[in-house]
């Protein structure tokens, strides 16, 4: 069965980012101590756009560790920033990626039990954090974005834990096939009706893929990934 280690706890305080000074927690810090995991998140973890960020389908954001060093060796001019913690991560994690996990699985950290709810949708603030403005639309087109669980029995998380996956109900729904959906099949009409019937789908995508069916169309994706002008 599918295992992975924590190496790293990391939260942040929301702090002014970006031209319009918008609130934001992506400089998440590695915590020396075990921390509880709730339904909202990690204790003393914040987010600044409780809009996009945080909340019960987003409590835990998990990035692969080996994916910083395959950045690094595509950008090289930025590859000092290619750090655990740069993706805004709670957890970084180690043994596994986006290919080997599917929506839905349940993952067991001692006492917490976990679910993987959906992908990391990247948006302009990895701009930022990179100094690159293609950056949020780097990260969506390979993939390597990262994920969110739902905590759904609390518990005590501690770096150097292991994450055994205990349930997979949807083992036809890897993430690697939920982003060419998103991303590359955008209007496949069969694919969007067995994504609305993945029962753990959280409502914003359930809404995503109805929009599609009902017009035809793809959600324009430039506010997501182009970083906001100055302030005047």
């Amino acid at each position: 069965m599918t295992t992975f280690t924590i190496l790293e706890l990391r939260t942040g305080h929301a702090e002014s980012y970006g031209p319009k000074g918008e609130p934001s927690a992506i400089n998440k810090q590695p915590s020396d101590r075990p921390l509880l995991a709730t339904a909202e998140g990690l204790e003393g973890d914040e987010q600044g756009d409780r809009r996009h960020h945080g909340g019960l389908d987003k409590a835990l954001h998990a990035y692969a560790v080996v994916h910083y060093e395959t950045w690094a060796r595509e950008l090289p001019g930025t590859a000092d920033r290619f750090t655990p913690g740069a993706f805004g991560e709670n957890l970084v994690v180690d043994g596994v990626t986006e290919h080997d996990l599917c929506l839905g699985d349940q993952f067991q950290m001692g006492k917490t039990l976990v679910e993987l709810s959906q992908s990391r949708q990247p948006c302009w603030k990895l701009n930022l954090r990179f100094d690159r403005s293609d950056m949020a639309r780097r990260v969506q087109a390979t993939g390597r974005t990262g994920w969110y669980f739902r905590v759904l029995n609390p518990g005590v998380i501690a770096a150097g834990a292991e994450a055994h996956l205990i349930a997979r109900p949807n083992a036809e729904w890897p993430l690697t096939r939920v982003w060419r959906l998103l991303y590359y099949d955008v209007l496949d009409r069969d694919a969007l009706g067995a994504f609305l019937r993945v029962q753990e789908l959280p409502v914003r995508w359930r809404r995503l893929a109805e929009r599609r069916l009902a017009s035809g169309q793809v959600e324009d994706w430039s506010s997501r990934t182009g970083t906001p002008r100055q302030k005047d």
